[in-house]
């Protein structure tokens, strides 16, 4: 179905969620080569619910409109044993979204159901070597969840999506400094993908001068920065009538790259399952910084210096999680 050739094998891509408006946003950049390189063919196995599946047909129709000389195949399916079979990747993107009236406890059990399944099928279908990103919120919830019913798959092969808050703290910092977004490095979102998330300004720098140097406004970072970088996604609902879609898949992509990438004199922020670095609690996904070796293995960075003001933040941040995991596995009858 393609005009290209390269001697590299096809990297197999599960998408969920693929007709919704992240997937929407993602797959062409996929497709195109920008999440994986411009030399590396992808086979696209595309998941949705039954009721999806009517337009994933059209978002198929323009995939292949677009002629894209890296795809080499294409799946559709609601069956997520074909969906997941011998996957590299798995993106779980597609999740329910909170609707008036529902608390969040019933939103953790609704996707809760949902992210086991995926987990099962991943475990059972996919590559031993998978590596599964999710996008679904609560994304870090939803990770544990997947990870914990996905027993034969290596818990560091499970993510969750902080790099989108990233991006956004990043933005922020830039804007507020006058400067390029690219002079903004080393700036590690804490926590859980909420409100309660802390981007660690203190430790960032700006022209590779610390972000307190450059921008000496303790108040402003600590009361107008940290609640917006936290409160950005329901800020863009209210603008514009819908949750964040392109900015999302973008960080996705950024998430991916960071994840296959060697890390060069930079950290990113990836949630990742912890084993107590930096105090937090052992076992949860919890967004944390990162470096990638030239093998491809990530780890925590060490040795990055917390005031007690950002320990409170992220002490407050896990403990968030530590209760979603509580009313999520009690729903599901899953021992931590």
């Amino acid at each position: 179905m393609n005009r290209f050739s390269s001697a590299k094998s096809p990297i197999r891509v599960a998408v969920t969620g693929a007709a919704g408006n992240i997937g929407y946003a993602l797959l062409f950049r996929i497709a195109s080569g920008q999440m994986f390189g411009p030399d590396q063919p992808v086979a696209l196995n595309l998941i949705e619910i039954e009721p999806g599946m009517k337009p994933l047909e059209g978002v198929v129709m323009e995939l292949k409109d677009c002629a894209f000389p890296l795809v080499t195949d294409i799946v559709t399916t609601s069956d997520l044993s074909v969906g997941f079979k011998d996957v590299d990747w798995a993106l779980l993107v597609g999740s329910v979204p909170r609707k008036k009236g529902m608390e969040r406890a019933d939103l953790l059990g609704i996707n809760g159901k949902v992210f086991v399944g995926q987990g099962q099928a991943i475990n059972d279908y996919a590559k031993p070597s998978v590596r599964v990103l999710v996008v679904g919120n609560p994304c870090n919830t939803n990770a544990l969840i997947a990870m914990k019913s996905a027993p034969d798959i290596p818990d560091t092969q499970f993510f969750a999506m902080t790099r989108l808050d990233e991006n956004r703290a990043k933005s922020q910092l830039a804007d507020k400094a006058g400067v390029p977004v690219g002079q903004v490095t080393e700036l590690c979102v804490w926590g859980n993908h909420s409100p309660s998330m802390y981007p660690d300004f203190e430790n960032a720098k700006i022209s590779r001068q610390k972000a307190t140097s450059v921008i000496s406004d303790e108040a402003w970072l600590r009361d107008t920065f940290v609640p917006t970088v936290g409160q950005r996604g329901k800020a863009i609902i209210e603008a514009r009538g819908a949750s964040s879609a392109a900015s999302a898949a973008n960080a996705v992509v950024d998430t991916v790259q960071d994840l296959i990438k060697p890390t060069r004199g930079d950290i990113h922020s990836v949630c990742v399952v912890s084993s107590g670095q930096y105090g937090t609690p052992a076992g949860i996904i919890t967004s944390l910084p990162i470096r990638v070796d030239g093998a491809g293995k990530w780890r925590v960075v060490d040795g990055i210096k917390l005031s007690d003001y950002a320990k409170s933040k992220v002490a407050a941040s896990n403990e968030e999680l530590l209760e979603e995991r509580k009313v999520a596995f009690g729903q599901l009858g899953l021992s931590f």
